[in-house]
C-alpha cells in the first residue's frame, strides 16, 4: 500500500469520525443560532482541523509499506488524534448553552461552565439542579421577594454571579412568561433598530408563517454575540432566536 492510500484511508475515518462529532455538537449542545453565539464554530474549527488534517499528514509522513515501526507509529499517532479529539470535545462540553434564563427584560445564555455544582445543588426544582445534555433549556429567574434574599441577590450580583447564574432563583419558563412578555417590544422597533435589521425579519416571517403582530422580542445576550429572542404575543411562549443586533 502507497503512503498516499494510507493517508487517504485515515482521512475518510477521521472525516466521518468528525462529521459524526459535528452532528452531535451543532444538533444537539449547539443548535442555531446559539453556536456562532457562543463561539462554538471557531471552536469546532479548531476540532475539525486537528481531527482530520494532523492525524492523515502524519500517516503521509510515517507510512511506508514494510517498514519494521510501521504498527508502532501509527498506533502512536492513532493515541495522539484520540487525545487531541477527547480534550477538543472536554472543552466543546465545558462550554455549551445549557440554560437560556429569562430575566427582567432579556435573556440570556448561561454556559455549563459558567454554574457551580454548589449552586445547582440549590436549585428548588430537581429539573434545574444539573445540566441539561439535549441541548439549551429555557426557563425563568424570579427575583426573590424577602428583603434579606434580595440584599444576598445584589451582593453576589455586585461580585459578577448575577441570578441567571444561581439555579436556586430558576422557575419554569411558563410561569414566568407573562413578565417578560410585559417588557417585550414590537418587531417595528426592532426594524429601526439597523438598517439591516428589516429584510432579516421579514425573512423570519416569511419562514415560519407568523405575522409580525403575532411576534415580539427581548433581546437575548450571549458570550460572542447577542441576539433577539422572539416571543408570542398572546403567551410568551418563545419562537426562536434570531442573529440580529437587539441594541
Amino acid at each position: 500500500m502507497s503512503r498516499w492510500k494510507a493517508a487517504a484511508i485515515h482521512l475518510s475515518i477521521s472525516a466521518s469520525i468528525g462529521l459524526l462529532a459535528a452532528a452531535l455538537i451543532f444538533g444537539v449542545w449547539y443548535p442555531p443560532p446559539y453556536s456562532k453565539a457562543t463561539g462554538a464554530d471557531e471552536l469546532v474549527l479548531l476540532l475539525m482541523g486537528v481531527d482530520i488534517v494532523l492525524g492523515p499528514m502524519l500517516t503521509l509522513v510515517v507510512f511506508r509499506s514494510g517498514k519494521k515501526s510501521l504498527r508502532l507509529d501509527l498506533t502512536v499517532i492513532a493515541i495522539m488524534q484520540t487525545c487531541a479529539l477527547l480534550y477538543g470535545m472536554s472543552v466543546v462540553v465545558r462550554a455549551r448553552p445549557v440554560f437560556i434564563v429569562g430575566v427582567d427584560d432579556r435573556f440570556v445564555v448561561v454556559l455549563a461552565n459558567d454554574l457551580d455544582n454548589k449552586d445547582l445543588r440549590k436549585a428548588k426544582a430537581p429539573e434545574f439542579a444539573s445540566l441539561p445534555w439535549t441541548g439549551p433549556k429555557i426557563v425563568g429567574a424570579a427575583v426573590p421577594t424577602d428583603p434579606k434574599a434580595r440584599s444576598d441577590l445584589f451582593d453576589s450580583a455586585a461580585a459578577g454571579k448575577d441570578i441567571e447564574k444561581l439555579p436556586e432563583y430558576y422557575v419554569r419558563y411558563s410561569s414566568h412568561a407573562p413578565l417578560l412578555l410585559a417588557r417585550a417590544q414590537t418587531l417595528e422597533s426592532l426594524r429601526k433598530k439597523h438598517d439591516s435589521t428589516g429584510s432579516i425579519v421579514d425573512a423570519w416571517l416569511a419562514e415560519t408563517s407568523h405575522r409580525a403582530s403575532e411576534v415580539k422580542w427581548l433581546p437575548l445576550v450571549a458570550p460572542r454575540g447577542d441576539l433577539a429572542m422572539f416571543i408570542d404575543s398572546k403567551s410568551g411562549a418563545t419562537l426562536g432566536a434570531l442573529s440580529v443586533d437587539p441594541w
